[in-house]
């Protein structure tokens, strides 16, 4: 569809991962299933948690915090995707638009602070032992998460804004799945300049804070570990971070890929990487912290055992 001389749509059209019919039932299968998987896995690690006293500790308080951003951040995307499998318009209102890429941007760089906060305490309960209780108290975890969470919503509320300012006129057909920013952006007919300025600016800097607190955390935690004379005391140490070096590795590595590249080379190639960051992170975090921490699987042992005596 195009249209000439219009500068706010009335709706776009999200041609999704496929426009054949044949893949659309299919399609639709594989994400409700993904997106049951971790409503239910992290809705399970955060009833684990406050079901359990021996998990109210920061790096759990921070974990809960991550697994209900999670169940935010994939419901502000699937579900809309699922609609779009099973119609044949799949189309999305310009206000449903704006408003799912200021939330997809939101929860996104929410979740990239938790995982920064995650860092600072893990740096915290290796580097400094006998003062974590102190450092890392209720209070701090709370400023923590404020700040997790008003960043980022500032953050988009910026990006936003000023794509809500730009003229769009030539299409309104994106080959997304979602509306993420940088495909708003191309189908723009007037400049996105300062839309890709401020991105390479106030964006970039907002990304890296946290990535960077969770690099120099692990540089100190490594060199401290390093020093330890035992194998087994190294070992020990490196199993506590094991979980969250996982989560961080597969969220940043894709996010990363892309961020990095240019607005006029962003093409379907990028979806896998979009579908790693946006969801399948979300979805395979409450596995990894649950087969791999000792503490959890014995929480989530005591939440099965209560819900089977009921």
């Amino acid at each position: 569809m195009r249209w000439d001389n219009i500068s706010s749509p009335s709706e776009f059209i999200l041609l999704g991962l496929s426009s054949r019919p044949e893949d659309q039932k299919p399609l639709f299968v594989l994400f409700v299933t993904i997106y049951l998987v971790t409503l239910m896995g992290n809705l399970i690690i955060i009833l684990a948690i406050y079901s359990d006293i021996h998990l109210q500790t920061p790096m759990y308080f921070f974990l809960k915090s991550l697994s209900f951003v999670d169940i935010c951040y994939t419901t502000v995307i699937i579900p809309k995707m699922l609609i779009n499998f099973l119609s044949e318009a799949k189309t999305i209102l310009y206000s449903e638009c704006m408003t799912q890429t200021y939330f997809c941007l939101s929860f996104g760089n929410v979740d990239s602070y938790v995982l920064g906060a995650m860092a600072i305490d893990r740096y915290v309960a290796i580097c400094k032992p006998f003062h974590y209780i102190t450092i890392m108290s209720y209070k701090c975890c709370v400023l923590l998460l404020i700040i997790s969470l008003t960043i980022p919503f500032l953050h988009s509320l910026l990006h936003v804004h000023l794509l809500n300012q730009l003229t769009f006129c030539a299409s309104n057909i994106t080959h997304h799945f979602f509306c993420e920013l940088k495909a708003m952006l191309k189908l723009s007919c007037s400049s996105t300049y300062v839309n890709e300025i401020v991105i390479k600016t106030e964006g970039l800097s907002v990304v890296m804070a946290p990535f960077m607190c969770v690099i120099i955390s692990y540089l100190r935690i490594l060199t401290t570990v390093l020093k330890i004379p035992s194998t087994a005391g190294k070992y020990k140490a490196f199993s506590t971070c094991g979980s969250h070096l996982t989560v961080v590795s597969l969220f940043y590595g894709s996010i990363s890929y892309v961020c990095l590249q240019p607005l006029n080379s962003y093409t379907v190639k990028d979806w896998i990487a979009t579908v790693i960051y946006t969801m399948l992170t979300s979805m395979l975090n409450s596995f990894i912290y649950s087969l791999r921490n000792k503490d959890l699987k014995q929480g989530l042992g005591k939440l099965i055992g209560r819900i089977k005596s009921q």
